[in-house]
């Protein structure tokens, strides 16, 4: 647990779109709230902005009194903020409530497709974050912004601030550079800036605006979420077109390892789990395996591995690798082994559809097309492995929570997928690569790991044991984040006397 003491503490406004248990999409919400606790446990003073979505209870929370305008170029939003907190810490959440915008079922739009509107919902959330202080009395250091939604935030304090006033330091944390908020140059009023910073602060790209791109070359910092990541998008193969600005800044840009929350993910005292174990007593999954293959219709057979997989159903995941008819590797696997494949996800409706239809044609695949927290806990623990065969992935969590619970990742050599796993060999190893995301090498990956698990079962074993004991911790990475802070603070300030 990170604990503060010597150095610095700062206040820091962290502005997103999701954070678990309010509102999630991906792993993006996961990641920000517990980083934002482990900074607050740090000492911290941690605060979240964030939508109130149609999900989210007004009566639960409190209501700031006064109105609170936002102002967005010559746009005034009369909005209501109200505040709550996270979970059972003491980070406060500000809602920022304005139905037109906000009240609705979705964080990003119905479905597969986004809202037409985001860029204004996303545009007036980023002015908001940086007018707040003076609506609270409350000012802090750094503001963090989270990915594309809310990549305006470090364009917005350096033209909002006077150049009496210190301006807040910015740093802006890419989840995954593949999603830019891209938007037609037409509606580029709804950002609330001037014409001129269209060009000059980085908006537009390739004839369309880019907030991310913005934020990239606006932001004081920029952090990404494993140091391998932060390599790969500096090139033009998985930098999606924004390589070169990211290249210029390399010098502010850092890696930082997602951690993961072990008091959510212990195998040892985890409440949906009827069956606990440890390191040492690893075996006992065999009997979770077996509650997971009567639950989901499943063949009972001990003798059958299972492969598990929890994962959104989308492209950059390598589900066109594994399900497209005629070409996936899934059919392979099914058909061509004795291993049981359980999924959890849902996303695009083509694979959705793929899914259901293999479903139907083999019975040692079970497809739960959703999401539930339960099952996911569950399916960590009785699964031998994960089946991770992205295209590209920038930190990647559930090849985490599975060596937790001694499931062995079968993923691509990607991202942050070779910060934190170990390829199998003769000396043990926490898991197994896919050389490259293609049908052909995602079942040759689990052929190869598969025939170890039939041929010697105790080298498996050996590697689930180690695989457990591995930790990677929120404490590492806030410290690293105080780093980047401190960084920010320093080139916020040296901006501030410059511009004076």
């Amino acid at each position: 647990m990170m604990r503060k003491s010597r150095k610095q503490v700062y206040s820091i406004l962290m502005v997103t779109t999701e954070i678990m248990p309010i509102a999630k999409s991906g792993g993006m919400a996961d990641a920000v709230s517990a980083l934002a606790q482990e900074l607050d446990r740090g000492g911290h003073d941690v605060r979240i902005l964030m939508p109130r979505y149609r999900s989210i209870e007004r009566e639960r929370l409190y209501r700031y009194p006064t109105p609170y305008t936002v102002r967005v170029g010559q746009s005034v939003y009369t909005t209501a903020l109200f505040e709550g907190r996270l979970g059972d810490s003491s980070v406060v959440v500000y809602y920022l409530d304005y139905e037109d915008l906000y009240a609705r079922e979705g964080i990003y739009g119905a479905g597969s497709d986004g809202y037409p509107d985001n860029l204004r919902r996303f545009s007036v959330l980023s002015h908001a974050a940086v007018q707040l202080g003076g609506f609270i009395g409350w000012h802090p250091h750094v503001i963090q912004s989270h990915d594309w939604p809310t990549a305006l935030v470090p364009l917005a304090a350096t033209r909002t601030t006077r150049r009496s006033e210190q301006r807040p330091a910015t740093v802006l944390t890419i989840h995954n550079v593949g999603y830019q908020g891209s938007f037609p140059v037409a509606d580029f009023p709804q950002t609330g800036f001037g014409w001129a910073d269209l060009t000059d602060s980085g908006l537009l790209h390739h004839d369309e605006i880019n907030l991310l791109r913005c934020g990239i070359i606006s932001s004081d910092m920029i952090t990404t979420v494993s140091p391998r990541y932060a390599e790969e998008i500096q090139t033009p193969r998985k930098g999606f077109l924004l390589d070169q600005e990211l290249s210029s800044r390399k010098g502010s840009l850092v890696g930082i390892l997602n951690g993961v929350d072990y008091a959510v993910w212990n195998p040892e005292r985890d409440p949906f789990l009827d069956v606990k174990y440890t390191s040492e007593t690893v075996a006992l999954k065999s009997r979770i395996k077996k509650k997971l293959q009567e639950e989901l219709d499943l063949p009972v057979d001990e003798r059958a591995p299972m492969i598990g997989m929890i994962s959104r159903l989308v492209e950059q995941k390598g589900w066109d690798e594994m399900i497209t008819p005629g070409f996936g590797a899934l059919a392979d696997i099914l058909g061509g082994t004795n291993a049981q494949v359980v999924v959890l996800g849902s996303g695009e409706p083509r694979y959705e559809y793929y899914l259901r239809q293999l479903a139907h044609r083999y019975d040692n695949l079970a497809a739960v097309i959703g999401f539930d927290e339960r099952l996911a806990h569950v399916i960590e623990a009785a699964s031998d492995f994960i089946l991770m065969p992205s295209r590209y992935e920038p930190c990647g969590l559930n090849q985490l929570y599975s060596m937790r619970y001694g499931t062995l990742p079968i993923a691509t050599r990607t991202g942050g997928f070779v910060d934190t796993i170990e390829q199998a060999g003769p000396r043990g190893g926490t898991g197994f690569f896919i050389d490259e995301p293609s049908p052909v090498s995602i079942t040759a990956a689990v052929r190869d790991a598969l025939k170890i698990w039939h041929g010697e079962r105790n080298r498996i074993e050996a590697m689930q044991r180690t695989a457990m004991k591995e930790r990677f911790s929120w404490e590492s990475a806030a410290a690293a984040y105080v780093d980047v802070f401190e960084r920010a603070i320093e080139v916020a300030r040296s901006s501030s006397r410059a511009a004076g």
